[in-house]
């Protein structure tokens, strides 16, 4: 009862109130997400507007993509020899393959006709990339930052609990190893309101992107 009724009381590393703990998740969360997008939209640009690049790095990312987040976190321990850049790591390297896909779909669905505007009004490629581009891509952009986040919350999760370190999943893998049956309970309905809650907010930012 006490990380429900003093949520944000902090009496240990992992013997915390339950939002906190979600807050130092969330924290995470947010680093790597952005570190995945920020590496995922110019990937997906390239790979949308380049035939060559798309047919050189396609089976790289189809043998990449599917490889599971708990395969990526060992390595990220092995590389930075610590838990928190280890997850930020695997965090990113996993949530920014939506972001590809769906930015270069985006691109590659852009009608012809655009481009033909672009070469009459004599844009250049910085005019073509602002007016064009980016406008015409941004809902798919969109979509796959909303995927992305959803997966950046699972895969923090499952960092958490294979390092330790403080946040919703360490105190999940804490609880589990102690047998606290309600505490397993209340970091699952956490897990699951944290992600609807990021699913909501993310659809909310691309309804009002589609309707500007």
């Amino acid at each position: 009862k006490i990380y429900i009724l003093q949520p944000l009381d902090k009496r240990g590393e992992m013997d915390q109130g339950i939002v906190r703990l979600a807050y130092y998740s969330l924290v995470r969360v947010g680093k790597g997400f952005l570190l995945g997008i920020l590496m995922g939209t110019p990937l997906g640009f390239v790979l949308g507007v380049s035939k060559t690049f798309n047919k050189m790095f396609d089976p790289v990312i189809q043998v990449l993509r599917p490889i599971s987040p708990l395969a990526w976190l060992p390595l990220g321990l092995i590389v930075f020899q610590k838990s928190e850049p280890a997850a930020l790591f695997t965090i990113a390297l996993c949530s920014m393959w939506p972001t590809v896909i769906n930015t270069m779909s985006g691109v590659k669905s852009i009608p012809q006709e655009y481009w033909n505007v672009a070469k009459v009004l004599r844009l250049s490629r910085l005019q073509t990339f602002s007016k064009i581009l980016v406008p015409a891509t941004l809902p798919y952009m969109f979509t796959g930052y909303r995927l992305s986040l959803g997966i950046a919350w699972l895969v923090i999760v499952a960092s958490e609990m294979l390092t330790g370190t403080p946040g919703v999943g360490g105190f999940l893998w804490q609880e589990y190893n102690s047998l606290i049956y309600a505490h397993i309970v209340l970091c699952i309905l956490t897990i699951g309101v944290v992600g609807f809650l990021l699913d909501r907010m993310m659809g909310y930012v691309e309804f009002k992107l589609r309707t500007m």
